[in-house]
């Protein structure tokens, strides 16, 4: 097949890159490549796969590039030029795959043009994205999970797709040091009050670190600089410590990242929002490392309670958590990999999407 990904602009997408979403069209475009698909990537000039043809519209990323006068004018400037360049291009192609953020403006040019357009959702669902979706009926919509899916309540979700990671690079270790981990983003969003959202909360993990007397590392991308010096460095000792510099972007590589997971005693997902995936779990338990989670979103899907980890209902809170931690030793570290490469492996992740590619294309008229 002659495949077209369309990227994000945000990012460029290389081998490096440790964002979720840039990871996600890397695996996926670098498999179709070895399973012996014409893989082109429509995103920025800096972008580099490996067998795969870089068609650009942008110099770089918008986080690599300076300050525009006006952000919100420029990048949906680029956006709108990104669009265009798939209706131009399109008929060159069998198939297209849509990540760019946000997705739904691609789709403006959908009925325009014959090839089909599948477009991975990536994003949590809220009400104002779910509706903007619905008006795109003839493209075929992809969820990252059943908990995904389900939120939408007026878009037309084709199939779930789950995401994968690369059981490679997040290998299996057995022997783990006595640590928790936290890895995560401190958004800039707040509520009503003012105070932070958390919606990966790093406080739930920090508390059942306080309680629990136990070593935590954290790490993640910092949005809100103020997040983090008025809700976590107060919090910082001897035992419970910032891993990497303070950055809005994720610094540390992915195999610092599969580092950290490998020895860990235990991943925390102790989350406030709706998870559409959760790449993290799924890497942790690549790297034989169980995850708690609150059952938010995904985590039910991704964690089998009991076997890779517990998953915690919310309602029972930080109790919950430390109930979840005394029993932790009782899971098996290679019941954990061996879920993900069963389950949540790239190879998974390609050879579902393939299979959509296919069944789209046979239902052309």
């Amino acid at each position: 097949m002659r495949i077209l990904i369309v990227s994000l602009l945000k990012r460029k997408v290389t081998p490096e890159i440790p964002a979720a979403r840039p990871r996600i069209i890397y695996e996926i475009a670098s498999g179709l490549v070895k399973k012996g698909h014409q893989v082109s990537l429509l995103g920025t000039a800096d972008s580099h796969i490996p067998g795969v043809r870089v068609i650009s519209v942008i110099e770089k990323g918008f986080v690599d590039l300076p300050t525009f006068e006006n952000s919100f004018y420029a990048e949906t400037a680029y956006l709108v030029k990104l669009a265009k360049k798939i209706e131009e291009i399109s008929n060159q192609f069998d198939i297209i795959h849509n990540h760019t953020y946000p997705e739904f403006i691609n789709l403006l040019i959908a009925k325009n043009i014959k090839t089909p357009i599948i477009s991975t959702i990536h994003a949590q669902a809220f009400s104002e994205y779910d509706e903007v979706l619905s008006l795109f009926p003839e493209c075929y919509h992809i969820s990252i999970s059943e908990a995904h899916k389900k939120l939408f309540k007026k878009a037309k979700i084709y199939k779930v797709v789950y995401n994968g990671v690369d059981t490679d690079i997040y290998s299996f270790q057995e022997k783990k040091d006595d640590y928790l981990l936290w890895l995560g983003r401190l958004s800039k969003a707040r509520n009503p009050d003012g105070s932070f959202m958390d919606p990966k909360g790093i406080k739930w993990a920090i508390k059942l670190a306080e309680e629990t007397n136990s070593k935590l590392l954290l790490s993640g991308n910092i949005e809100d600089m103020k997040f983090y010096e008025t809700d976590v460095k107060p919090h910082l000792s001897d035992k419970i410590q910032w891993v990497g510099p303070q950055s809005s972007e994720l610094v540390l590589t992915k195999p610092e990242i599969a580092a950290l997971m490998q020895k860990a005693k235990v991943f925390l997902m102790t989350i406030n929002w709706y998870e559409p995936f959760g790449l993290v779990m799924a890497e942790a338990m690549a790297c034989g490392t169980p995850v708690i989670g609150f059952d938010r979103g995904a985590v039910s899907e991704l964690v089998s309670n009991g076997k890779t980890g517990f998953v915690v209902p919310k309602e029972l809170g930080i109790e919950g958590l430390k109930e979840a931690l005394l029993k932790i030793d009782t899971i098996k570290p290679q019941d954990c990999r061996d879920h993900v490469v069963k389950n949540f492996s790239t190879q998974t992740m390609v050879d579902n999407y393939e299979k959509t590619y296919l069944e789209i294309l046979g239902k052309k008229p």
